[in-house]
Order: C-alpha cells, then structure tokens, then sequence
C-alpha cells in the first residue's frame, strides 16, 4: 500500500514538473519575439549592425528610433485613416451582421437554409483564392485606391460575426418580439428598441474579432490602397522602412511597439468589459 502510495505521488510530481516545463517553454516562444523588438527598438543604427538581437542597448532612454519611425513613415496619418476605417467597419459590420442576423432567424422563408449553408461555404473558401474576382469587381466599380472602396471590401468578408449573431439570437425568446408587435412595434423597433440592446455580449464579441483583423490587415491594405503616401494605414506603414537594400529593424521594431500602445491602452482601460463580453457572448444557453 505504501508502495502504491509512493508511486502515485511520484507520477503525480514527474506529471508536475512536466507541465510547467511545458509551461516555460510555451511563455518563453511567446514573449521572445516581443522582447528582441523592445531590445532592438533602442539601438541605434550602429549597434543594431554591430551586437546580436538579445545585446542590450547602450542606452535605454535613446528615443530618436520612435522619432524617426512616427515621422517617415507618417504614422500620424496612418493612425488617422485606420482610426476610420475601423470605426466606419465596426459600425456598419455590427449592424448588418445583426439584422441579416435577425432576418435569417426570425423569419422562415423558401432559402433561408440556403443562404446559411452558402455562408458556410463562404467562410471555408481562403480569402486568396477570391483576389482576383474581388480584384476585378473593385476594379470595374472603381473602388481601388480610396478608403471608402476599402471600407465596403472589410465590410463584405465578415460571416463569423452572422454566426455570432445567429447563435445568440436562438437564445433570445421570439416571445419579446411578439409582445412587443401586440403593442404595436414594427419590425424595426422591435430590432433597434427590443433585441438590439440585449446583444452587447455578441456584439463585443465581434468588435473584438473583427477590430483586431482590420487593424492588423496589410494583404488587401496594401492591394487595394496603392497610394502610400496619403492612403497608407498602421499595417503599411511600417513597411516605410524595408527595401532591396535591406530593412532598418530598429525603426521597424520602434514602429510595431508605436502601433502596440492604442490597442494595449483599450485592452487595460476596457478589460473588464472585454472579458464579460467574450464570456457572456461565447456560452449558448
């Protein structure tokens, strides 16, 4: 008995030590690239050509990369013009995801299962494989190289937010609809005044997706907004600094680190109502 208790205990320890091995290892892959960019964030030029990626910086208070990095890649305008299109995205990608949302579950009309099944479809298609249908169609409504084609392009490639609403919408009782019709609503109220405002937890959600993915964006950024002096976005931006002769990865970096502190000063002011949403809006039932 006593063996059987030592070698329990001793599985249990080896299981232990394992897992935060394990552990280490995955927290050391994951903060590795984001430490060599703070590193080399501060380097000069010279010392960036001269010492390893992981070589401390002579001095940590040398600022002159953000300097650089914010005013030639003109990250003012680009910040401006991601700053729009997010907002035109969101709110146009939250309020039609709802109501074709809304359509689709409350009403049972001849190809309403079609339409879901050829959204699934849709979702499992690679969004690469559809560039040059997509390219041709922009090209001939002529809506490349402005920010309001660009922002119609991100407003059409967002199924998962439809699934979101869909989802949720099964869980809110067809009962509300219909008391509040009695009392004389019309379809409209009953989706802005009733439904509308019980979907914060999904529409969280998809803000969260759909805002990281826009934000981050540079393939269709960089195909469709051709003029980088006046149409370039956070994504293009950093690019300012790579070419044939090589790429200034101190500025590079100094520019990524630039771009991280809007999305890291939402999350810690907003965390709160971020994981409540994710929570609320990823359980059924």
């Amino acid at each position: 008995m006593k063996r059987e208790f030592m070698i329990a205990i001793g599985k249990r320890t080896v299981f232990n030590v394992l897992k935060y091995i394990l552990l280490c290892l995955m927290a050391f892959i994951a903060l590795y690239p984001l430490v060599s960019i703070v590193i080399t964030a501060f380097k000069t030029p010279e010392e960036y050509a001269a010492t390893t990626v992981m070589a401390m910086p002579a001095n940590w208070f040398h600022f002159g990369n953000f300097i650089t990095a914010w005013q030639r890649a003109d990250m003012g305008r680009a910040f401006f013009n991601s700053t729009i299109i997010l907002i035109c995205v969101l709110t146009g990608s939250i309020v039609l995801s709802s109501m074709l949302a809304f359509v689709l579950n409350r009403f049972k009309f001849p190809g309403n299962s079609l339409i879901r099944s050829l959204f699934l479809f849709a979702a499992l298609i690679p969004g690469v494989a559809m560039q040059i249908t997509v390219y041709q169609i922009m090209y001939t409504l002529r809506l490349i190289n402005n920010l309001h084609g660009y922002i119609i392009l991100m407003l059409g490639t967002d199924v998962i937010s439809i699934y979101i609403f869909l989802q949720f919408f099964e869980n809110l009782p067809v009962s509300l609809d219909e008391s509040a019709i009695i009392d004389g609503c019309t379809y409209f109220g009953v989706y802005f005044k009733i439904l509308f405002p019980l979907l914060q937890p999904a529409i969280v959600t998809c803000m969260i997706l759909k805002g990281v993915g826009t934000y981050n964006e540079y393939y269709m950024a960089n195909l469709y907004l051709q003029d980088k002096n006046r149409l370039q976005v956070v994504a293009t931006s950093l690019y300012t600094f790579t070419g044939p002769l090589g790429s200034a990865y101190n500025y590079i970096c100094a520019g990524v680190i630039i771009t991280i502190i809007p999305a890291l000063l939402i999350f810690i002011l907003c965390q709160k109502q971020i994981y409540s949403g994710l929570a609320e809006g990823a359980v059924k039932g």
